[in-house]
């Protein structure tokens, strides 16, 4: 699918960010939650602990491109531009084109590109922001209820554009995920975040030296 840059609002707020509450942000949630369940991990959004376990690992420093598959309301999102590198870009991709419009109302920052598709297509949203490869990429995706076949592909096309170094962070609700990351990266990690509803599973997938060669 191709990427839809919807204007931004022009009015500009402190740090670049639109304040939105968490009633509206949870509204919004919750509205999309009932119309596309399979494709939203939970009815509750991501807990600020979860957030902050989940990027606790990230070398801000040298990163320069970070993916979000799955963005939302911004839960992550925006913590993760508060974190990012003033020269850096921050690539969010949703399937939902009602989050795409949200999140594109909602926060006005240069660093920001929301498109909207499918994270299949990770390697041309890649090329379309002008960039080779991501540093990190991050995703709540509910890979579980995914169609057949949506999982691997994924997961196969996130290793390929990865940097040597790079990391795939993952948040999951179940122990699916190790089954699709396993074959495909040499080193897999996971913790459980208890601080979240519910508690969380999250994986750090890392990309070496020997597979980036034979990718």
């Amino acid at each position: 699918m191709a990427s839809i840059p919807l204007k931004k609002k022009k009015t500009l707020v402190r740090g670049g960010h639109r304040s939105a509450s968490f009633l509206t942000q949870w509204g919004m949630f919750f509205r999309q939650f009932v119309k596309h369940p399979g494709m939203i991990g939970s009815v509750i959004p991501s807990s600020a602990a979860l957030v902050e376990s989940m990027l606790e690992g990230v070398d801000w420093h040298r990163t320069r491109l970070f993916v979000e598959y799955g963005p939302g309301v911004g839960t992550f999102t925006r913590p993760i531009l508060e974190r990012l590198h003033p020269d850096a870009t921050l690539l969010a991709i949703d399937i939902n084109l009602d989050f795409v419009a949200y999140l594109e109302a909602e926060i006005d920052d240069p660093r920001l590109r929301v498109v909207h598709g499918s994270a299949a297509d990770v390697r041309r949203f890649i090329r379309e922001a002008g960039y080779a490869q991501a540093d990190y990429i991050l995703s709540g995706i509910p890979f579980s209820t995914l169609p057949e076949g949506v999982g691997e592909a994924i997961c196969g096309e996130t290793r390929s554009v990865l940097k040597p170094g790079g990391a795939f962070l993952v948040y999951q609700y179940s122990a699916y995920m190790r089954r699709l990351l396993a074959p495909l990266f040499g080193d897999v990690r996971e913790r459980v975040e208890w601080r979240n509803i519910p508690p969380c599973r999250m994986f750090t997938a890392l990309k070496d030296e020997v597979l980036a060669q034979a990718a």
